[in-house]
């Protein structure tokens, strides 16, 4: 697999200029388009008002939208100086819907991380956690501030699942460059996973890997990344939502506490 499309998705927060950097960044490395996307949708009429102030109104909402989704479009310009095939998609529509739209011509989205601490990205903002859902796609998922992605060092977060198995393979680009490659498992019944077999099938692609059995003291989710920084690590490769996605809202979860507090990017498919 590489990658010939790599798709970022464009707000107006303080954090995308860097997103967009690294999306060129790798679009570069692999000889990829970049792609930017931004969407706004245009809201909804008051129906309680006077029909003659919604006329009014509806023009001026449009044009605020359309207003928003200019700025992204020179922040997107003004963010990529490097030499490369680009591309340009943009809506007046909400933003999850128009970037997994968008996806479909995909191979890699990035996306910013959405935590607790992290400022919210206003109207044209996209919360990862849906676009892993519904794109169908592998998601980089980035936390603020991080302007570069070598994948030098991979922690693989393995647990024997279709989320993990399609993870691996999608990350096999950054996998076949990185100079080490831990295959992690932890939680109840892991050493009987294969994580040894997955380890076997990355080494024939060239990568220099190694296998961890963790144990659990706090969550599934503080062990990983303890280990991963502990290992200097710079890319987390994962399943998303190997459980239902309501039961990761109810009771937490990996993915929910890694969407909220990683500090590492994190290559996540479902």
């Amino acid at each position: 697999m590489a990658f010939a499309n790599i798709l970022v998705s464009v707000d107006l927060d303080g954090a995308a200029p860097d997103r967009i950097r690294l999306a060129a960044g790798l679009a570069q490395r692999f000889e990829a388009t970049l792609t930017g996307a931004a969407a706004c949708k245009v809201p909804a009429p008051d129906y309680v008002r006077d029909i003659g102030e919604i006329d009014d109104a509806e023009p001026q909402f449009e044009e605020k939208a359309r207003a928003a989704l200019a700025r992204a479009r020179e922040l997107f310009d003004r963010s990529v100086d490097a030499p490369l095939r680009r591309d340009w998609r943009e809506a007046l529509a909400g933003p999850i819907t128009h970037l997994v739209e968008q996806a479909r011509a995909a191979d890699l989205l990035v996306v910013g991380r959405r935590g607790p601490e992290d400022v919210a990205p206003g109207a044209l903002g996209v919360p990862p956690g849906p676009v892993l859902m519904e794109a169908a796609r592998p998601v980089l998922v980035l936390p603020p501030r991080i302007e570069r992605v070598r994948g030098a060092r991979i922690v693989v977060a393995w647990k024997d699942g279709r989320e993990a198995r399609r993870a691996v393979s999608a990350a096999l680009p950054f996998i076949r460059e990185a100079d080490q490659v831990f295959v992690v498992s932890t939680g109840e019944g892991a050493r009987y996973e294969g994580a040894e077999d997955v380890a076997d099938h990355l080494a024939r692609h060239g990568a220099s890997v190694t296998t961890h059995l963790l144990r659990t003291v706090v969550s599934d989710a503080d062990e990983l990344l303890r280990f991963a920084l502990k290992q200097e690590a710079d890319l987390i490769v994962m399943g998303a939502y190997g459980h239902t996605r309501l039961r990761e809202w109810l009771f937490g979860g990996v993915t929910h506490e890694m969407l909220r507090t990683s500090p590492l990017p994190c290559l996540m498919c479902h």
